[in-house]
């Protein structure tokens, strides 16, 4: 059957030009660094129960579950009720922007599941951090970081968590979102059926080393075609955001996808160039994360409502 609403119909909902869906190219963003606050923002509870001091987030808030899948066992942080949203961290890991992000969805109406995958679950960003731990996880067989065209085996754990997700908590299927490192792996989950909503958060793997990397997705060429077909076949929307000068992000990459995807893929790309509009940062990467900011008219908040009610389109019965 098929829905009566379109891809591009997000793109009203989120407060973007309709004209393309990638429209929000050059509405800007802001300044992570010196920014205040809304107190609607859960990045704001710095000193609430979650928080030790300003720098680690306890994550008390979520239960913590280890979950074992063939050979390989990750913690699962999880909270909230209702359909589930499966979140892949960027790296470091689950930082308190990470948590956070998780936050918002489940105040949305979801239950979160938030992968472990590396890194110190609460611990926040620092550069040396960052570093350290992009270093140890690019030569881990599991995630395959500088492979083309490839299924990584990390995805065989990611697809049991989401189809044991979607059995816990019901509903038509789950939302899944990869960000950074694990950007791309929400594309390639959805050749499972339970996957309904797969968000791309500044993907950037393969890494880009070349041209062909550049556009290359991270997706065995079988997985492509499947996915494919689910986008026709169930109406399904692929998302994707990146900022415009982000040099982990290449344009190739976002432009391959609209190749591939046609109007089913919402591209959403945010001004990062020199005098953007609100002084994001040449280096801003993080869209949900840590360049997110509350105010109702600014860019990454229009990102994250474009999500949330996508989600609720598709995930709440």
């Amino acid at each position: 059957m098929k829905s009566p609403w379109s891809c591009s119909d997000w793109v009203t909902v989120a407060g973007v030009p309709p004209a393309r869906c990638w429209g929000m190219r050059g509405s800007g963003g802001v300044k992570v660094s010196g920014r205040t606050n809304s107190p609607n923002d859960c990045a704001s509870n710095a000193s609430g129960p979650f928080y030790v001091g300003a720098m680690t987030d306890q994550l008390a808030d979520f239960d913590l579950r280890p979950m074992r899948f063939g050979d390989s066992t990750y913690d699962v942080y999880i909270a909230g009720s209702g359909p589930a949203v499966v979140v892949f961290p960027e790296i470091p890991g689950i930082t308190p922007d990470v948590a956070d992000f998780g936050r918002r969805v489940i105040q949305a109406g979801f239950t979160v599941y938030v992968a472990s995958l590396f890194g110190e679950p609460g611990k926040a960003f620092s550069g040396r951090y960052a570093g350290t731990t992009l270093a140890k996880q690019c030569v881990r067989r599991e995630f395959l970081a500088f492979a083309r065209n490839k299924r990584a085996p990390i995805t065989a754990w990611m697809r049991s968590l989401a189809t044991r997700a979607h059995r816990e908590c019901g509903g038509p299927g789950v939302g899944v979102v990869g960000m950074c490192f694990t950007g791309n792996f929400a594309l390639g989950l959805t050749v499972d059926p339970a996957v309904l909503v797969p968000v791309m958060s500044q993907p950037s793997m393969p890494f880009a080393i070349s041209k062909k990397h550049r556009s290359d997705l991270h997706v065995a060429p079988d997985d492509l075609a499947q996915i494919k077909r689910r986008v026709v076949d169930e109406d399904l929307c692929v998302i994707g955001f990146r900022f415009t000068a982000d040099r982990l992000v290449p344009a190739e990459r976002f432009e391959r996808l609209r190749h591939e995807f046609g109007d089913a893929f919402i591209g959403v790309e945010i001004d990062s160039g020199k005098g953007n509009e609100h002084g994001f940062a040449k280096k801003a990467h993080s869209v949900l994360t840590a360049e997110y900011s509350a105010e109702p008219n600014h860019p990454t908040n229009q990102a994250m409502e474009l999500v949330l009610d996508h989600f609720r389109q598709k995930l709440q019965p």
